[in-house]
């Protein structure tokens, strides 16, 4: 058994790595590694016509008016085209007219033009997820052919394989294998060759084939041709090997050149696996007592290089991938299990004991010199070789005196002294002040610790060593930091505010005015691109800031998105106007990232009577509502934005006095099913019954509410008295869902499920009659724990809305991340619908993106008729506004509404 004790050690190796699934795992980063090289051509039979990003940008918003796609078919075919795939979504109407115009030129195409058909899930966690066919319009698809775009990443999330078609209902070939010719429904999934250089696919803008340039139609003439995306908006991305990401149409294309090409790829199969490792068992068995464990090493390594060579080479020349992952991993157990045959245990156990102090010697950051009775070294540590210079073979046995400037510091009646005094003190450590002598001859001030204990045949000491001139940098540092921001290398606040203090100190009119600069949603870039792209985005906004001041200005980095400058007061406007001008003409570039930003500028020049506070404080007053008013241009402090500070804040006091006196009240506006004018729902709407003003405005204290501390109170008490009137309405047999909108104040906790949970479990309401509407500035404070706070809120049957959709910045993104049911479209999009081309489009587009996602739509302020009418036509579910009816009180709501349940 010793003498196979080796194999089973080295099978059970690769037992334990085909257990954790490590040889599909090596198969794939081996395989994707082979494609590196050699390189291949593309055929150039197929050419793509790209929807890129000039296109887009020239056109307008995708997706685009149909007569588009007729015009470029009209093209192609004019330019000698064979054929004509479109990977584009045909499986929804737009207008008649454009629908019409691509109809006819698909029917002149005579039967040469593909569509793409694929599979999506639609549906949410209430209703289910199905699996959904999007299929070409019943008039497009009688002048076409079909096929399947889809493709599936694995469990990495790269695409490697690709099918020759699906069976939807029938079997639909796949666009690659249709570009070819190739219809076999029983073939499997074969390996696409990313060898393949997508840099010789020939390429042809959309709009350069809509113009009917010359170069480019006489660039397609003859060949196959996709039209697809590859605009980074678009989407349709795919992680491939070797770190790339390329367009969904360029990897059908890829597809389609691997069958072109006859390179579809295809693994060698388990029996050629097992195969090679018992022909490596067999080897290893006939050579492990024949041969030394340094050959076997080398034998090991040059099969598993040969195996390798031989696999390139034959991936080269045929369409097959050689599985070497049990080959390799195998091999590579039998290299641990030479290392284990060769090891000597006891030896190593006596050696542990032995090299113990040697290995805590080393690793010591400190110098660590070790001297005999006689002041000689005996130990040298990697740190004193760097402190002095000396290699430890130099060190050894040379007196320590040499180490020092002046020799007789060390000299032997001094050196007793120290030595009988270590020896005899219980605390056993002294530290002295010396100057060291680095072999290059260079003095530096050291400082040295130094202990005694009794050696097995005399007394030794040791020596801690530090080179202060290191503390000395450190403190310098640490000053350096005291003043300055570590990131940019800006002053600090603290510094900033010194600075000008000193200014203040010495009077006249020479104090430095104050501008203050801030990022425009800088936390929104760092939450949604990470942070090392928000201190990147920080380090180049104050490189250009640097290089915009004048000569006699001084900056700083005033808060975490805030940056101050000092200047002149004569300069400030001017300085001020070149911010924000130079940050509104270009954008920053740094890293691999290239990023516009909005900067609000507030500024404040020096009055009679301030102080070096009151200045930072009113220049951060004017930056507050350069935010507020969302101002681009710089704006001065102006007595007049204290005044509004005070008002803001007797109102805050009133509003404290309304809430503690009951003078808030709800009430509640209709929303409405478009298709038949019938009531579903209502938003509660808190509003204000002044005992003097009657009702305020709801614009005049809501702004204020929701930044006062009063916040969270007042929000929970709308929340709990919607619930109540909910309840009350459904007790009544008048069941209706009820909107009630949240603050930013009520996501700051963590108890936001607890509450609603709770008020449920009090009112008896019904969980789906409450809907909770959230805006976008509520999600990005902090997107994990908003996400998390919905997901349990959701798990108990509550409904989520998105309010004021396409008002903000990540709104796509959150429709991706958070768990919603509702998208509701923002009025200033709804008011304009009927008179405003570019509404109208994004009110579409936002109405067919909620659809595909599953969601709900309520469109918000429709104020007549023929608005409520276009969006019921586009597809719109709901719709609020004053053309329905005014936010009520709860009983003439009820008795307006909830009796007929219809509009009138």
């Amino acid at each position: 058994m010793t003498l196979y004790r080796p194999h089973f050690v080295a099978f059970g190796l690769l037992a334990l790595a085909w257990l954790v699934g490590l040889p599909a795992a090596l198969a794939d980063l081996i395989g994707d590694k082979r494609f590196l090289w050699p390189q291949r051509p593309a055929s150039e039979t197929i050419a793509l016509v790209e929807i890129d990003a000039p296109s887009l940008a020239r056109i307008g918003v995708w997706p685009w008016p149909r007569r588009h796609h007729a015009r470029l078919l009209e093209q192609l075919e004019a330019a000698g085209v064979t054929d004509i795939l479109f990977d584009v979504d045909f499986s929804a109407r737009s207008n008649p007219a454009d629908d019409a115009a691509f109809a006819e030129a698909l029917a002149k195409a005579g039967g040469s033009v593909v569509l793409a058909t694929f599979q999506q899930r639609t549906g949410d966690l209430n209703r289910g997820v199905t699996l959904h066919v999007n299929r070409p319009l019943s008039e497009f698809a009688a002048h076409s052919w079909s096929a399947v775009v889809n493709v599936l990443p694995e469990t990495d999330g790269l695409v490697r394989r690709y099918g020759l078609g699906a069976r939807i209902g029938e079997f639909v070939p796949s666009f690659g294998a249709l570009l070819v010719g190739r219809h076999d429904e029983q073939s499997p999934p074969f390996r696409i060759d990313f060898s393949i250089r997508t840099d010789t696919v020939p390429t042809v803008s959309y709009t350069a084939v809509l113009d009917g340039e010359p170069q480019a139609l006489a660039r397609l003439k003859g060949r196959k041709v996709i039209v697809a995306g590859t605009a980074v908006e678009l989407g349709d991305r795919f992680n491939v090997p070797n770190g790339r990401v390329i367009p969904g149409s360029m990897l059908q294309l890829l597809a389609a050149e691997s069958l072109l090409q006859g390179r579809d790829l295809q693994s060698t199969g388990l029996p050629l696996s097992i195969a090679g490792m018992l022909a490596i068992l067999a080897a290893m068995v006939l050579l492990w007592r024949r041969t030394s464990a340094r050959r076997r090493v080398a034998v090991v390594l040059w099969t598993a290089a040969a195996l390798e060579i031989g696999a390139l080479l034959t991936q080269a020349k045929w369409p097959v991938i050689a599985d070497t992952s049990s080959w390799h991993l195998l091999l590579g157990a039998y290299l641990i299990a030479i290392a284990l045959d060769e090891i000597d245990l006891r030896g190593l156990l006596r050696g542990i004991a032995e090299r113990r102090f040697e290995r805590i010697a080393m690793s010591l950051g400190d110098g660590l010199v070790c001297l005999n009775d006689q002041g000689r070294i005996v130990f040298w540590n990697p740190g004193a070789a760097r402190i002095f210079g000396y290699s430890e073979d130099e060190a050894l046995g040379r007196s320590f005196a040499e180490c020092l400037a002046d020799s007789q510091e060390f000299a032997s009646p001094q050196f007793a002294r120290l030595r009988d005094a270590a020896a005899t003190q219980s605390a056993d450590d002294h530290v002295l002040d010396l100057v060291g002598l680095r072999r290059t001859g260079e003095r530096f001030a050291l400082e040295a610790s130094i202990s005694s204990w009794q050696g097995a045949d005399e007394r030794q000491f040791g020596l801690v060593l530090r080179d202060i001139t290191v503390k000395q940098r450190e403190r310098e540092r640490i000053r350096y930091l005291a003043d300055h921001d570590d990131l940019t290398g800006l002053l600090n606040r603290h510094t900033l505010g010194e600075r000008l203090a000193a200014e203040y100190e010495k009077g006249g009119a020479s104090v430095s005015a104050v501008v203050l600069i801030g990022i425009d949603r800088f936390h929104h870039f760092s939450d949604i691109h990470g942070r090392e792209f928000g201190d990147q985005l920080l380090v180049a906004f104050a490189e250009r800031l640097l290089a915009l001041m004048p000569p006699a200005a001084e900056a700083a980095r005033f808060a975490d998105d805030e940056f101050a400058l000092l200047v002149p007061p004569e300069r400030v406007a001017a300085v001020a106007d070149s911010v924000a001008h130079d940050f509104e003409s270009a954008a920053l570039v740094f890293g691999k990232w290239r990023q516009r930003v909005t900067v609000r500028i507030g500024y404040a020049i020096a009055e009679p009577g301030w102080s070096a506070d009151h200045m930072i404080g009113n220049a951060h007053l004017a930056l507050e509502a350069a935010i507020l008013t969302r101002e681009e241009r710089p704006m001065g402090f102006a007595a007049a934005m204290r005044d509004r500070i005070a008002s803001q804040l007797a109102l805050e006091a009133e509003l404290r006095i309304a809430f503690e006196k009951n003078q808030f009240e709800l009430f509640y506006q209709p929303q409405v099913l478009l298709s038949d004018r019938s009531v579903i729902g209502a938003e509660a709407l808190i509003r204000w019954r002044h005992p003097v003003r009657g009702l305020v405005p709801p614009g005049q204290f809501i702004p204020v509410l929701n930044n006062s501390p009063l916040s969270d109170a007042v929000a929970n008490w709308v929340l709990a008295t919607a619930c109540r009137q909910s309840r009350r309405w459904q007790m009544a047999g008048r069941p209706i869902r009820v909107g009630v909108n949240l603050s930013p104040s009520q996501l700051q906790g963590s108890d936001l499920p607890d509450i609603v949970a709770a008020l449920l479990d009090e009112t008896g309401l019904a969980p789906e009659l409450l809907e909770l509407e959230v805006t976008e500035d509520i999600l990005i404070e902090d997107a994990k724990t908003a996400q998390k706070t919905f997901r349990e809120i959701r798990a108990r049957g509550v409904k989520i809305a998105f309010d004021d959709f396409g008002t903000g910045y990540g709104s796509l993104s959150y429709l991706k991340a958070f768990p919603l049911d509702t998208l509701k479209v923002d009025q200033t999009f709804v008011r304009h619908l009927m008179n405003d081309s570019g509404d109208a489009a994004i009110v579409r587009a936002t109405i067919d993106l909620g659809r595909s996602l599953g969601l709900s739509i309520i469109a918000e302020g429709i104020e007549d008729a023929e608005t409520a009418n276009r969006l019921g036509g586009m597809g719109c579910d709901e719709g609020q506004g004053y053309y329905f009816s005014r936010p009520l009180p709860a009983a003439e709501f009820e008795q307006q509404f909830l009796v007929t349940r219809h509009v009138a």
